[in-house]
C-alpha cells in the first residue's frame, strides 16, 4: 500500500484525494476526497489571465489542503492543473504560489494527458461490470474543458475541446433565466465542439457513457430526488437520457434563486450549471447514448493511480 496524495485543480473547483492505493487488488481507499469552489478561471476566456481574487482564492484552497496531506502523512504528492491554467499568461505567478505552500510545481498538461487520467480514475472499477458494455466513453464536463476518450481496458482516443460550464456561461449567458437566443448560443459552440471532438475520437463507436465531475454529478442527484448530496448513492447511478432532457428544461427555465434552492446544488454551481448540463444531453444526443453511467471517480482517482 502507497498513501498517495492527488490535487486537481480545474477551471472552476480544485480537490484534494489522500488515499491508500494497492495495485494489486485495484483498490483506492479513500482517506480524504474534498473539493472548493475557487473560479480559477474567472474572467480567463475574456482576458487571457488568471484574476488575483482567483488567484487568492486558489491559494487558501491550497493552503487547506497542505493542512493535511501532512496530517495524513501521504508519501507522495501529484498537483495536476488543467484548463485555466493552460489558457493564462500569468500562469507562472499560479505556479511559483503553488510551489511555496506546497512543495510541489503543478504540471500544467495537455488535454490528452488530462484525458487518459480520466479514463483511469473512472474505468479502472468498471473492469469486473459484465453487465457494462465496451468500448466506453468517458466524458469529463469541467469549467473550461470537456475531455472525450474512448477506450476499453485502456485508452485509446482522446481529445479535449473547450467547452465547459464556466467558458460557456461566460461566453454567452447574461439574463436571469437565460434567454432562448443565449441557451442557443451555447448549443451552437456545444455542437461545434463536437464536431472536432470526432475528429480524433470515433463516439459513435461507444457502448457505454461514462460521465464524470460536477454537472454530471449535480444532474443526477437532480435526478435521483436526494435531499442532500450523497456520494455513494451517485456513484454508478445509471441516469436515463429522459430525466436528463427533463433536467436540462427545468435548469435553463430557471432562475438562479430557483436554482440556488435545489437541496443538492453546490453554491458555486449555481450559476454554471445550465451550461455543463446542455454539453451532457448534446453528448447524448450526439452518440444517441440512453443513459449516463455516473462516476465520483474521475481524474483525480487517475492522479492518485499514477502515483502507484
Amino acid at each position: 500500500m502507497t498513501r498517495v496524495a492527488a490535487i486537481d485543480c480545474g477551471t472552476n473547483s480544485i480537490r484534494l484525494l489522500v488515499a491508500d492505493a494497492d495495485p494489486a487488488t485495484g483498490e483506492l481507499v479513500d482517506l480524504d476526497r474534498r473539493m472548493t469552489i475557487v473560479r480559477l478561471g474567472q474572467g480567463v476566456d475574456k482576458t487571457g489571465r488568471l484574476a488575483p481574487e482567483a488567484l487568492d482564492r486558489t491559494f487558501a484552497a491550497c493552503r487547506e489542503y497542505a493542512e493535511a496531506i501532512k496530517r495524513h502523512g501521504a508519501e507522495r504528492l501529484r498537483f495536476v492543473a488543467t484548463s485555466a491554467s493552460r489558457d493564462a499568461e500569468n500562469r507562472d505567478d499560479f505556479v511559483r504560489g503553488v510551489l511555496d505552500i506546497l512543495g510541489v510545481e503543478p504540471e500544467v498538461i495537455s488535454g490528452d494527458q488530462e484525458a487518459e487520467f480520466s479514463f483511469t480514475g473512472a474505468t479502472k472499477e468498471l473492469a469486473g461490470t459484465d453487465h457494462l458494455a465496451k468500448p466506453y466513453l468517458v466524458v469529463d464536463i469541467g469549467g473550461g474543458s470537456t475531455e472525450f476518450v474512448v477506450g476499453e481496458d485502456h485508452a485509446r482516443a482522446a481529445r479535449s475541446v473547450d467547452i465547459g460550464c464556466v467558458r460557456l456561461t461566460e461566453r454567452h449567458i447574461r439574463s436571469d433565466p437565460p434567454a432562448p437566443a443565449e441557451l442557443d448560443a451555447v448549443r451552437a459552440d456545444i455542437e461545434a465542439a463536437l464536431d472536432l471532438a470526432e475528429e480524433t475520437v470515433p463516439l459513435s463507436e461507444a457502448r457505454t457513457l461514462v460521465g464524470l465531475a460536477g454537472s454530471v454529478t449535480t444532474v443526477a442527484a437532480i435526478a435521483l430526488g436526494l435531499d442532500a448530496y450523497d456520494s455513494a448513492a451517485i456513484h454508478h447511478s445509471r441516469i436515463s437520457y429522459e430525466q436528463v432532457a427533463e433536467i436540462v428544461g427545468r435548469l435553463a427555465g430557471s432562475t438562479h434563486d430557483e436554482r440556488a434552492a435545489i437541496p443538492v446544488m453546490h453554491p458555486g454551481r449555481v450559476d454554471v450549471i445550465v451550461s455543463g448540463a446542455l454539453v451532457l444531453l448534446a453528448i447524448m444526443d450526439r452518440t444517441g447514448a440512453r443513459e449516463v453511467v455516473v462516476s465520483e471517480h474521475d481524474i483525480l482517482d487517475g492522479i492518485g493511480w499514477s502515483l502507484a
